[in-house]
């Protein structure tokens, strides 16, 4: 039901933006959250979006270089990502949450299949 894309190869300093489709359901009134991980590691938040758009949270190690939106009408996030570094590198997942707490960093409710983001030095 979400479905990420946008992934691939980008050198250093480079950018990408990922987008999360969603189908079966319409996620408009849900938070949406970007997250990534590494092989051997544990999934890490990245950046979240409020239903309506208003509000946006992001992780220390992104604040300034990624930026977190979404379009309703098409049921769609994305996250575009500028000033890549190699340790951005990793599977990049999007995920819903009915939740309403804030900041959104955990209790997702639907995960979509990842996209492998990765940067070259």
């Amino acid at each position: 039901q979400l479905q990420a894309s946008g992934g691939g190869l980008v050198q250093d300093g480079g950018s990408l933006r990922l987008s999360c489709a969603a189908s079966g359901r319409t996620f408009s009134s849900y938070s949406m959250g970007w997250f990534r991980q590494v092989p051997g590691k544990e999934r890490e938040f990245v950046a979240a979006i409020r239903w309506s758009g208003t509000y946006t949270y992001y992780a220390d190690s992104v604040k300034g270089r990624f930026t977190i939106s979404r379009d309703n009408a098409n049921n769609t996030v994305y996250l575009q990502m500028n000033s890549l570094k190699p340790e951005d590198t990793a599977v990049y997942y999007c995920a819903a949450r009915t939740s309403t707490t804030w900041p959104p960093r955990g209790n997702y409710d639907y995960w979509g299949q990842g996209t492998l983001v990765t940067v070259s030095s």
